[in-house]
């Protein structure tokens, strides 16, 4: 009752703010639509293509697409795939491999290059051992499905790293079924676990793994929907803002992705800022098809995690990080600027971190990245599914490590000022305010510049739609 009451009073909150909002901005839309021709567009001349440095040693193998990443154009809109990719390095069984600098990142090697832990030459896996730190509140991965052995990989994962150690206190899985009741107007389709899917095990797994890696501090919550069905996720959506809430704030990651369909703006939009939305921040990946918009990624109340390439020299030292061919992002087909403004029905002044970008347009996606390449994958446990130690790339990466990159820096934005008032995307204007700051986007952020993710779609400088405004570089500014 006390959550059916809280949806009652932020639908209420809504209609107050939106009638508000017609009144305040309209001026300020009005004045917009009187912008000279100078104003950008949403496609831009691109940029050339620029090569990784010639040092790079790109690891040689196999990637694997598991069926959950297999993307269902029949099914966009109403079933979500995973972003994940596996990496079989050549010559060696993926059944084989253990933890070893050679293959892959670790969470001290990723802390050193994202500047979120001890620095130390070169930032070669395995070659430190420290990690990174802070974290408060809690952060929720939305995955579909249950993975009945989430609790001790993420144990087993945090002791064989040297990371803080989960408790049953500090890691919590929710089943987001039925016993909720009725959540943003969707019941969810099962009343006990949710059936088991080793696939989204390993999303899972990946997921509160690498949340923990970049947020030690923080409690991590997973929660699991019934299906993989946008009814099911959108559920478990509205339960993690629940949870999360209980613990006074925190993230919201979603490694989860489908193509565009018109019936994403309004209502689907409204699960990732409308009612949850004090100091918590939502993130969803990219996609892992290379250039082009998925859905959430295209909302702009979310964090888009795009993906990049982590570049080492042959003796493993870090060298750049250049856009992953992979990433996805690119422009909304769906995801408009609305005039005169109407937050039910799309963009507009309450979402206008783009606006320098593309002006009164469309959404553009990544906002910001972080290694997803499998080639420079990281290390995951996962035994659900019969396996152990996997080596794992795709934007399913990106979203969970930024939340927890963020989540860790502790600015606790949300999606409203304190107090309530207008929703307005905060980390978003955030970390986009800092794009054009001569001092702050140089030392916050590293601006990817090398590598395409689609003909035409090279990295460039400052934004491009395969790394956003760049890849973190320290807790300032995020």
């Amino acid at each position: 009752m006390q959550n059916q009451n809280w949806s009652f009073l932020s639908k209420v909150i809504v209609v107050a703010a939106v009638t508000v909002l017609v009144v305040s901005f309209s001026t300020f839309v009005a004045a917009q639509n009187e912008r000279t021709p100078e104003q950008p567009g949403a496609e831009q001349a691109p940029a050339p293509y620029q090569a990784p440095p010639a040092a790079t040693v790109r690891a040689q193998g196999t990637v694997i697409t598991p069926a959950s990443s297999v993307a269902r154009p029949e099914d966009a809109g109403l079933r979500a795939h995973t972003n994940l990719l596996l990496f079989a390095p050549a010559g060696r069984e993926m059944s084989s491999i253990s933890p070893e600098n050679t293959y892959a990142e670790y969470p001290a090697s990723l802390a050193c290059v994202y500047k979120v832990g001890p620095a130390y030459a070169g930032c070669v896996p395995a070659g430190g051992s420290g990690h990174a730190s802070g974290g408060w509140g809690a952060i929720a991965l939305v995955d579909a499905y249950d993975d009945p052995n989430a609790f001790s990989d993420l144990v087993y994962f945090s002791t064989f790293f040297g990371l803080t150690k989960p408790t049953a206190k500090t890691f919590i899985k929710v089943y987001a079924n039925s016993s909720f009741g009725s959540l943003g107007g969707l019941t969810a389709s099962c009343s006990g676990t949710p059936p088991g899917n080793t696939s989204w095990g390993l999303e899972e797994s990946l997921d509160i793994e690498w949340a923990h890696a970049m947020a030690p501090a923080a409690k991590i919550i997973l929660v699991e929907a019934c299906s993989n069905s946008y009814n099911d996720l959108l559920y478990a959506e509205a339960v993690a803002g629940i949870k999360v809430s209980s613990y006074g704030g925190g993230d919201i990651s979603n490694s989860w992705a489908s193509g565009e369909f018109s019936g994403e703006v309004g209502t689907t939009d409204d699960f990732f800022y409308r009612y949850y939305w004090k100091n918590i921040t939502y993130f969803a990946s990219a996609g892992d098809a290379g250039w082009g918009a998925a859905y959430p990624s295209s909302s702009p109340w979310v964090i888009s995690a795009g993906g990049t390439t982590v570049n080492r020299d042959a003796n493993g030292n870090f060298l750049s990080e250049s856009c992953w061919s992979g990433s996805g992002g690119g422009v909304s087909a769906y995801e408009l600027w609305q005039s005169p403004p109407n937050i039910l029905n799309g963009m507009g002044p309450w979402t206008n971190f783009q606006y320098e970008l593309a002006g009164q347009g469309a959404r553009q996606t990544p906002d910001m990245s972080f290694d997803a390449d499998p080639a420079s994958g990281v290390w995951v446990y996962d035994t659900y599914g019969g396996g152990a130690w996997y080596v794992v790339g795709g934007t399913s990466v990106s979203s969970p490590a930024l939340a927890g990159i963020v989540n860790a820096s502790n600015n606790r934005f949300g999606q409203a000022p304190p107090g309530g008032g207008y929703y307005l995307a905060h980390e978003n204007d955030y970390t986009y305010s800092q794009l054009y700051a001569f001092t702050a986007y140089k030392t916050n952020f590293y601006d990817v510049t090398t590598g395409s993710n689609g003909t035409g779609h090279n990295a460039g400088t400052g934004y491009d739609q395969c790394t956003g405004i760049g890849s973190p570089r320290g807790k300032l500014g995020k």
